[in-house]
Formats: structure tokens, C-alpha cells, sequence
């Protein structure tokens, strides 16, 4: 089964997820949101995405868990997985890219530079 063109965006924050949703959205993107980490991993199972963005600190599972659950399931090889998070030192970084992510970026972050990295990632829509 392909994988859709949609983007899941989870984050607990209702700013972070407004501003990523928005921005992308504007670009040309379909977005769906999560604020918890196992409604954002039900949501990639359900809309099959090309690309997940997800924080790293959520309720429920967080980002790396739900990294984690999306590499161990083969149907959802080729999703592109992007943590977001304030947690900047090395050992987090090393988490979350041993967890799978193809990126990983710091808070706080500009809109472009989100949508520059989604674009590095899938292409513009």
C-alpha cells in the first residue's frame, strides 16, 4: 500500500501545532494533527504519511517511542520522520537519530527553516 502526501503533526503544544500546521499547510501541504504521541502513531497507521513531525516530550508515548513503533513496522519504511524538541544536548540528538528520525530540530525554530527541511525531505507539494 503507497504512502499518502499527507504530513502528520504532533506536538502537546497548541502554539507549536498551530504555527507548523499553518505554515505547512499555506506551502501546499495536507496535515493532520496529533497532541498525543499514541494518536499520532494511530493517525500514521490510518493516513500512511510521507512525512511525521513529531515532539519529543507528549503525553501517552513520546516522539522517540512513536519513531521507534513507525520503524518496526515495514509498511511504514519509507516515512520521513522529523522530532521536534527543546532538547538540544547530544545525547538526545543521538536518541532520537538511533531512533530512526531522518532530522531533528531544535526549539526554538523558524517556520522556514521547518518548511526548508520538510522540502529537503519530500519535495515541495
Amino acid at each position: 500500500m503507497p504512502l499518502s502526501d499527507t504530513i502528520v503533526v504532533a506536538d502537546d503544544s497548541m502554539t507549536i501545532l498551530a504555527m507548523t500546521s499553518s505554515r505547512l499547510e499555506r506551502a501546499g501541504y495536507d496535515i493532520v494533527t496529533a497532541t498525543r504521541g499514541d494518536d499520532a502513531l494511530r493517525l500514521v497507521q490510518e493516513t500512511r504519511p510521507r512525512l511525521v513531525l513529531l515532539d519529543v516530550e507528549m503525553p501517552g508515548l513520546d516522539g522517540v517511542e512513536v519513531a521507534q513503533h513507525i520503524r518496526a513496522d515495514e509498511s511504514l519504511a519509507g516515512v520521513f520522520i522529523v522530532l521536534l524538541t527543546s532538547l538540544s544536548e547530544d545525547s538526545h540528538v543521538a536518541r532520537g537519530m538511533a531512533a530512526g528520525a531522518n532530522a531533528y530540530l531544535t526549539k526554538p525554530f523558524s517556520p522556514q527553516d521547518l518548511q526548508t527541511q520538510v522540502e529537503a525531505l519530500i519535495g515541495a507539494p
